[in-house]
């Protein structure tokens, strides 16, 4: 005669949940982080949705509505030349985001793979990457980017593209340290005992163990992106007028702050939020994505 033996259930053993799961779990614990989350989910949709969402036409002009105060016509007011400062609001998002995303991903795409090589090759390339990458940060981030945006001349994908190149420092840093960190591991040595070639341990071994970093850097320099994208509009060297921009609009709006100060209010509360979120999202993954949190 078989015995059948079972174990009760709450002896019955659940899958183990991987790293990325157990780094959700530890954000959804941390409620500003989930708010950041939240404001940045809003922001991306305005940006997807603007066509739909602008109650009006962002450039179209109105001289019978000329800086208008917030009414039911117009939630936000209007600025100086008749225009829905809620509509501009909604299709400057497009362009802070286009400029957060974009110019970080040409700072990943430049700064990830310099700061690889430097670190897992060492040597005269880790000297010759650690001395320029040190020229490049004696100068400040913000009067860098306002120096490549004059020399390639104005418009938001000159911006961008000044902004991600001026950050691209940053990452080569930050990849390097961790590279460093990370080669002197156990599992690098492993696998070099086991014949495999640099670049495949570098890419296989190496890369996927600093993502986590290397997220919380992007995350948080999209921050800084945004304002240096409405920093170059409000000289500027950013998006061109008609087309709306947050930096541009605070550029209209200081010769109006006395007769209409809504003109003002909205961009810089929306700057402001969207810089706050990302920073908040910024700080919770930094805690999320640190395996010595449980």
């Amino acid at each position: 005669m078989s015995v059948a033996i079972s174990l009760p259930p709450s002896r019955v053993l659940a899958p183990e949940a991987g790293p990325w799961q157990r780094a959700w779990r530890r954000l959804r614990r941390r409620r500003g982080a989930l708010v950041g989350l939240a404001v940045v989910v809003i922001f991306i949709a305005l940006a997807l949705f603007a066509p739909w969402i602008a109650p009006a036409d962002p450039i179209a002009t109105s001289w019978g509505a000329i800086r208008q105060a917030p009414s039911t016509a117009h939630w936000f007011g209007t600025d100086e030349l008749g225009r829905d400062v809620l509509s501009r609001v909604i299709w400057g998002t497009r362009a802070s985001m286009l400029a957060g995303v974009v110019s970080v991903s040409i700072s990943l795409l430049l700064g990830v793979p310099i700061g690889l090589a430097a670190g897992f090759l060492g040597g005269v390339v880790d000297s010759v990457i650690s001395r320029v990458t040190d020229a490049f940060l004696a100068c400040p981030f913000l009067i860098l980017a306002i120096a490549l945006a004059a020399f390639l001349g104005p418009s938001l994908t000159n911006a961008m593209i000044a902004i991600g190149v001026s950050a691209t420092p940053i990452f080569v840093r930050l990849t390097r340290a961790q590279v460093i960190n990370v080669a002197v591991e156990d599992y690098i040595e492993a696998a070099r005992a086991v014949g495999n070639s640099p670049l495949r341990i570098a890419i296989r071994h190496v890369l996927p163990n600093i993502t986590a970093p290397v997220i919380v850097q992007a995350t948080l320099a999209i921050a800084a992106a945004v304002i240096a994208e409405a920093s170059l509009s409000f000289l500027g060297l950013g998006q061109q007028p008609p087309a709306p921009s947050w930096g541009s609009m605070l550029n209209t709006a200081k010769n109006y702050v006395d007769q209409a100060p809504w003109m003002a209010i909205w961009p810089g509360l929306s700057i402001f939020f969207l810089v706050l979120a990302f920073n908040l999202l910024g700080d919770g993954l930094r805690d999320a994505l640190d395996p010595r949190q449980r």
